[in-house]
């Protein structure tokens, strides 16, 4: 049960930083905190786990860029869904139940998705600026990564 919250939580952060949870999961794996074995054992080579937080870090960047399209756009929505799929069944398939967790992983990406947006929005709306907003978003998203992890180790 844990695992399928934690799966659940994966896809939220995934819906609030498309690959925070990604690099957050393949240093789990990496350091043995997650037990992934078979085709999913790519996830925590060590190549991968450093171009994933790359990756994540260069997203924190680039979000609060003015270019950055919208992430309730098709591709980026998908994106995130997917994302939290990922991470849903990388927990799933270390608690035996693979398509619960890429199912719920999905589903927490949609409410990551459109809660983090429209939180973002009506906390722009308040500072009348983005920047800041986006700023608590990435403090939201690297705290729950944080409990993510520390449910993992």
């Amino acid at each position: 049960m844990t695992l399928m919250l934690l799966a659940l939580l994966a896809g939220v952060i995934a819906g609030l930083r498309s690959l925070m949870p990604l690099a957050a999961l393949a240093w789990a794996v990496k350091l043995g905190w997650l037990g992934l074995e078979g085709w999913l054992g790519w996830l925590g080579a060590t190549p991968v786990a450093w171009l994933l937080t790359a990756l994540a870090l260069a997203e924190l960047v680039t979000d609060k860029l003015p270019t950055t399209p919208s992430r309730k756009v098709p591709v980026q929505f998908g994106g995130r869904i997917f994302s939290g799929a990922l991470c849903g069944l990388a927990l799933g398939t270390a608690s035996g139940a693979p398509v619960m967790a890429a199912v719920l992983g999905g589903a927490g990406a949609v409410i990551g998705t459109l809660g983090g947006a429209a939180a973002r929005g009506r906390l722009a709306a308040r500072l009348g600026r983005d920047r800041p907003a986006a700023l608590v978003e990435d403090g939201c998203a690297l705290l729950l990564t944080a409990l993510l992890l520390a449910r993992l180790a």
